[in-house]
């Protein structure tokens, strides 16, 4: 189906995909919204407290990107642990031994807490194993390419780092539960593209609309390996750094710049997609959502749209990006 760019106004809601779930964030508050193992909705919404409105330089440009990035990432691995707890007991794990330990020295309140941070924690350096310790790593093992190659090596590292995260998303989407969940992110959003086409939220009107969108959170992965590439080229230009463990360190240190620098322009590429240059720009990361969004069916549009009819702000077009 050929994609429909025109819509009448681009919307910062957002939202990520969970088990049998969908979670929409909007500028002033957030929905889950689960189908339960009766076929029924849950729906839970709570209001944003944005770490700007104590603290205004989070919403400087560029500096907005690392938050909103980590602040994202905590509310969503919380809602995706809230979606787990409506699945069958016999599919529920059983809380390994640390969570039980966790939870006996702070108390239930609080472990859920501390077992998120632990989680992300786990997961960023899952993240910086794969995708900068172990391309630097492997890429510093051709012969003689440590020095006076600077440009080609950061771009070998930076193409193994793409290779690794496109093999590694496939192998995902092709478990069970993962696909589901893909298909939950289809159906997040199409509903999306269904609101800022100005259409009614039905299901007949949202299945029609495409499942490829320029902000989506997994292109936004892909963006920032592909910008990571040119950073590290331009700062290495000047340090020509050949040590691999202090290669691995630098990227470390500019991953925040890369993550503030990919934030600012996935933003206008939200504003402009129906402009042939931003086109261009979101294309890489349209084709990876041939691999991370699948087709969904009616229930989980009904489930994508009732998350999203949760966040539409009262006051019309307050949500523009």
């Amino acid at each position: 189906m050929a994609e429909n760019n025109s819509c009448a106004f681009r919307t910062a809601i957002g939202g990520q995909a969970l088990i049998e779930g969908i979670l929409m964030r909007g500028v002033d508050r957030q929905a889950i919204v689960v189908r339960n193992p009766e076929g029924e909705l849950v729906t839970k919404t709570e209001e944003l407290h944005l770490i700007k409105e104590k603290h205004p330089w989070a919403g400087w440009p560029l500096v907005r990107g690392v938050v909103n990035f980590i602040d994202s990432m905590a509310k969503g691995m919380k809602a995706l642990s809230y979606s787990a707890t409506f699945l069958p007991e016999e599919e529920q794990e059983e809380p390994s031994k640390l969570d039980q330990w966790i939870e006996k020295k702070v108390g239930s309140e609080k472990a859920e807490k501390v077992i998120i941070g632990i989680a992300m924690v786990l997961g960023l350096a899952l993240a910086v194993g794969l995708f900068i310790v172990l391309p630097t790593f492997l890429i510093g093992l051709i012969p003689g390419i440590r020095t006076g190659h600077d440009g080609l090596r950061t771009l070998l590292e930076g193409i193994l780092k793409i290779a690794i995260l496109l093999v590694y998303m496939y192998g995902v989407s092709q478990m069970k539960d993962i696909k589901r969940l893909f298909s939950y992110h289809g159906a997040e959003h199409k509903s999306i593209f269904c609101y800022e086409h100005r259409l009614p939220l039905t299901v007949e009107n949202v299945r029609k609309q495409s499942r490829f969108h320029p902000r989506c959170g997994t292109s936004f992965i892909l963006v920032v390996a592909i910008i990571s590439i040119f950073v590290f080229i331009l700062v290495n230009a000047f340090l020509h750094i050949d040590n691999v463990v202090l290669r691995m360190l630098l990227k470390l240190v500019l991953l925040p710049v890369v993550v503030a620098v990919t934030y600012e322009l996935n933003r206008w590429l939200g504003r402009n997609d129906d402009k042939v240059f931003a086109r261009v720009l979101s294309w890489p990361g349209k084709q990876l959502q041939h691999i991370t969004t699948r087709e969904p069916d009616d229930s989980m549009i009904e489930v994508a749209i009732t998350a999203l009819k949760l966040v539409i702000p009262d006051v019309e077009g307050a949500d523009a990006i």
